[in-house]
This record gives structure tokens, sequence and C-alpha cells, in this order.
């Protein structure tokens, strides 16, 4: 219970960080001319998030510019919006080759993307299987 708590307290912290508070006016769309792309990236060894311990979180938004805490925020968002902005589009390379042994790790994203939200979670069974994705959205 006490890990659960703990990382949903680190993605509500971090989320709040970068997408603001989730009540009242901050929900309305922006008067800029984009829509906004703000997106929190955590990661960490388990099943699932809800029961892993997270070991990282970084913010990622690409739009006007890509910024954040993630290590390579330019790759990440080049890398989405090859994928509209959604994770499970992404696919894993070809030129990696991973072992098949089960140490499960755990990401997930949540936030905006081009003023669509985005909640994704996914299992991969290793560590070089989660970064056989993409080369830079789920690398930090």
């Amino acid at each position: 219970m006490r890990t659960t708590a703990r990382w949903a307290a680190t993605l509500g912290l971090t989320a709040t960080a970068v997408c603001g508070p989730l009540a009242g006016p901050a929900l309305a769309a922006p008067a800029g001319l984009y829509a906004p792309s703000a997106l929190v990236l955590t990661v960490g060894h388990g099943e699932q998030a809800a029961t892993a311990t997270p070991e990282r979180a970084v913010t990622l938004s690409c739009a006007p510019t890509p910024s954040g805490t993630h290590p390579d925020p330019a790759l990440a968002c080049a890398e989405l919006r090859g994928a509209d902005g959604d994770p499970a589009a992404l696919r894993p390379r070809d030129d990696v080759l991973c072992t098949r042994q089960y140490d499960p790790v755990v990401v997930t994203v949540a936030g905006v993307w081009q003023g669509r939200r985005v909640s994704y979670e996914q299992t991969f069974g290793n560590t070089c299987a989660k970064d056989a994705y993409g080369s830079g959205v789920f690398a930090f």
C-alpha cells in the first residue's frame, strides 16, 4: 500500500508541476497558436504501475518547442509526433536483441498531447525490451 501511495504521489506532484492544477479555468484551451503537449513519464520495476516502485519520472513538453527534464526532449517529441502522440503506436527497433530474462519494467505516460488527454501504461519484460521501443521516448 505504501508503494502505491508513493507512486501516486510522485505522479500527481509531477503532473501538477507540468500541467498545472486540474481544476477550474486551468482546463480551458490556451489562447496561443498551439495546442498544449505536456507529459509526465515514469519508469519503475514491477508488473504494473500500481505496485511498482517508481525509479524515475521526467517531464516532456513538445509545444511550442521541446523542453522538460527528459534527457533528449527533441528526439522524444519527434518520435511521439511520428506516432501522433500515441505511445502505444511506438514500435521496437529491429537492430536490438534482448535476452528473455524476466525482470519486468513498467512505464507510464500521462498528460496532454495536442490538447488530447494521454494515459498509457506498458510493462516490458526487461529494461532492454523497454529501451528497444524508439530510441528516445523511454530512454530516461
